[in-house]
């Protein structure tokens, strides 16, 4: 099969003839249709998530069909279609995966970072860690959802019962959370770059009610405030956006050092958290609130071969919404 492959972080994929991959007894084999673009793509690419498999096949938001099943499973059958995200495999036996918590696994495997993900022709996902494609989405438009999608759910969760929740980074998740929150009777405050009027402006074309810089104060105080950007001087920022009792949450995998605060930021029973992966019951809950708000996903599709063009794109906000590669068989 073909595939963009990572041989050493930090240069560019490049598209080469790699064998396509055996399902387990546990998995099942899937021909990938589309796969997402994330930022976390992003930071392994770039060394910021240390010890990747190498070489890697990037890639963790994942919709394609089944095409071969191992001995062992059960629920799935060829021909269906797939979401396959960014938690691959749990141990089962530990605290944590024992007590409901399988995203903070020491042993879980990681699609597209210490297992082989999306950015090819094929992939073999675990069946338990497969989720079933709603109704009314085609390949491209859910890819986001495995993890834009996931995680964005998952910090909104965090966030409480927010009526008027921050957004600091206006991309492929928080685009998706907007669209959730206003379905919920929830106002959205959006923040982007300075200066950013076209993100600024798509952020309000999805239901924020406010949209400016990430220095700006927004018009009331917050009552949560999400971060998706990457930058550890939001957190400060976003706490003074927010009132007493009120979270920050930092919903990526990886952010730069968060600069000294000044207590006073804190006090008040404020609180900063953070977000660590998914679990399958996420997963479930989110297909859920989709059956109920059908959301609509803004995607730029790219051909498998023009990943670092995706990737690049990206990294310089040259657009808005999602970058999801096509993958043509």
């Amino acid at each position: 099969m073909q595939a963009m492959l990572l041989k050493q972080q930090k240069l560019p994929l490049s598209l080469e003839d790699v064998p396509k991959p055996e399902p387990a007894s546990d998995e099942v084999l899937v021909e990938v249709l589309a796969c997402g673009v994330c930022r976390t793509d992003l930071h392994v690419l770039d060394g910021e998530l240390p010890h990747p498999k190498l070489p890697l096949i990037l890639g963790h938001e994942i919709v394609g069909r089944v095409v071969e099943t191992g001995k062992n499973i059960s629920n799935l059958r060829k021909g269906q279609l797939v979401g396959v995200p960014w938690l691959a495999r749990t141990c089962h036996m530990c605290e944590f995966c024992k007590s409901g918590r399988e995203n903070l696994c020491d042993r879980a495997v990681f699609t597209g970072y210490t297992k082989d993900g999306g950015y090819g022709e094929y992939v073999c996902a675990v069946e338990e860690f497969c989720f079933a494609i709603p109704d009314g989405y085609d390949p491209v438009s859910a890819a986001p959802l495995m993890c834009a999608g996931l995680i964005g759910w998952r910090s909104y969760k965090m966030a409480g019962e927010a009526k008027a929740l921050g957004i600091y980074g206006f991309g492929g998740a928080a685009h998706i959370l907007t669209q959730v929150a206003q379905a919920e009777k929830k106002e959205v405050y959006a923040f982007t770059r300075s200066g950013d009027s076209a993100g600024q402006q798509f952020a309000k074309s999805v239901g924020a009610i406010w949209a400016g810089g990430s220095s700006e104060k927004p018009p009331v105080l917050l009552d949560a405030a999400i971060i998706f950007a990457s930058a550890g001087e939001l957190v400060a920022q976003a706490l003074r956006t927010v009132k007493k009792g009120g979270a920050v949450v930092c919903g990526g995998i990886h952010m730069s050092d968060i600069p000294s605060i000044p207590y006073d930021s804190l006090w008040g029973e404020r609180s900063i958290k953070s977000v660590a992966n998914l679990t399958r019951q996420d997963g479930l809950d989110f297909l859920a609130a989709l059956s109920k708000h059908h959301i609509k996903t803004t995607v730029h599709p790219y051909e498998l071969g023009e990943a670092n063009r995706a990737l690049g794109d990206l990294r310089n906000g040259r657009f808005t919404g999602a970058a999801v590669l096509t993958i043509k068989n």
